[in-house]
């Protein structure tokens, strides 16, 4: 049985997580209060719950990362990012920035998709995470066209540990164009992990894999005491 959070309830050790009938799932309750947000990345524990739900909070082993210097680009999709990038370095149709509009891109990733319903991200999630954007811990990278918000990706910044939350496309591989930014100026500042949470097809196709959840805290532990990321604002390189 997972304990119940109050407010001030501190978090359990992640040792304490369930591994059978809900694999990862450590406790329930609390809020989504920056501080509590910034408290269960630290110790790598991550908020998923569905509307109707209490706060649910996980610790999954194994952990999926994106390690930023195994981010896999396709043919086809380095000729878009070439294409995006042209425009952008000229002002033309298409531009690339950070946290333009951070609250749009956690809308649209909360949207209901093509073959489904809205994801899990609810506006109290939408307003946990806005609260830690005017913090300067959570940041969106955006790919625009003519003035309009086409895909996008946000997460939380700590140090130089960078935790991966969702994406969202309105173009052929909007999301993914989006992403290549992020990584780019990710590993550029020596960020060498992305938190991706858990595992997908679509995430392993990009370079993901899974690590033990041993490899992966032992990480965030070193990185998070790193120099925070400060320049979200300067412009992409072409």
């Amino acid at each position: 049985m997972i304990p119940w959070l109050d407010t001030h309830t501190p978090f359990p050790d992640v040792s304490r997580a369930l591994t059978d009938e809900a694999p990862g799932l450590l406790a329930a309750g609390a809020d989504l209060s920056p501080a509590r947000l910034l408290d269960a990345y630290r110790r790598g524990i991550f908020p998923w719950f569905s509307e109707g739900q209490p706060i649910l909070w996980w610790s999954t082993d194994p952990r999926m990362v994106l390690m930023t210097e195994d981010f896999k680009v396709s043919d086809s999709l380095a000729k878009a990012i070439r294409k995006v990038e042209r425009s952008a370095a000229t002002d033309g149709r298409w531009q690339l920035r950070f946290d333009g509009d951070f609250d749009a891109v956690m809308r649209a990733c909360a949207a209901p998709r093509k073959d489904g319903p809205g994801t899990w991200i609810s506006d109290e999630i939408i307003a946990g995470y806005t609260g830690l954007h005017k913090l300067g811990y959570a940041h969106s990278s955006e790919l625009w066209l003519d003035g309009e918000l086409v895909g996008g990706a946000y997460g939380v910044s700590i140090g130089r540990m960078f935790y991966g939350e969702s994406m969202f496309a309105r173009v052929t591989d909007g999301s993914k164009i989006a992403l290549a930014q992020l990584v780019r100026f990710l590993h550029a500042r020596g960020v060498a992990m992305i938190d991706c949470q858990q595992e997908t097809k679509h995430l392993a196709s990009l370079g993901a894999a899974p690590i033990s959840r041993a490899r992966f805290l032992a990480h965030v532990r070193v990185a998070i005491e790193a120099a925070q990321i400060t320049d979200w604002h300067a412009a992409p390189r072409a």
